[in-house]
């Protein structure tokens, strides 16, 4: 049973990034996109503070972040990596199959990932997510490389913008 202090607050510095940017595109009304919280049942309390020192979690989560941009109804999620491979591990089978039903409900799903040592990141379309998770399931290699991402899905912080997805998310929309 994981825990939140144990793995849930990997790639908070990445969601926090991910939610001032989300703030920035609703300001400007670009975009309203919301971080879903995973439901958590505290195990101990820390009483003079008021602050959860134990939970775990009541169910699995969907994904990261859901919303509309320009009414394209959109949902992600955010994984950080420190190397130039990427373990499929990271992406669990309940989220493939949400991202699944979202994209068969004409939704828009993707992956934002974070190359953390590089200071970049990466939109990863659902088509090739999935290419990499059938890979893995027919067999293959249960992780990709950076080498073998689409050098025009790659970004950089812009600005106010920390993650700046929208780019590549109108990328995405023109080429369906």
């Amino acid at each position: 049973m994981a825990t939140w202090n144990s793995r849930g607050l990997r790639g908070s510095g990445l969601e926090e990034y991910i939610n001032q940017t989300n703030e920035v595109y609703r300001d400007n009304q670009l975009a309203l996109v919301q971080k879903i919280p995973t439901p958590i049942t505290p195990i101990n309390i820390d009483k003079t503070n008021r602050h959860i020192t134990l939970a775990y979690f009541d169910q699995k989560s969907t994904v990261d972040y859901i919303g509309l941009v320009q009414g394209v109804p959109v949902c992600f999620d955010a994984k950080e990596c420190a190397g130039d491979t990427f373990p499929l591990a990271n992406i669990h089978e309940h989220q493939v199959a949400f991202m699944t039903d979202f994209e068969r409900q004409d939704g828009i799903s993707f992956l934002l990932l974070s190359f953390t040592r590089r200071e970049e990141f990466y939109y990863m379309k659902y088509q090739e997510m999935m290419r990499f998770w059938n890979r893995m399931q027919e067999g293959g290699r249960k992780s990709f490389r950076r080498e073998e991402l689409d050098a025009d899905c790659f970004f950089s912080r812009r600005g106010n913008l920390l993650v700046p997805y929208l780019d590549q998310l109108a990328l995405d929309l023109q080429k369906r």
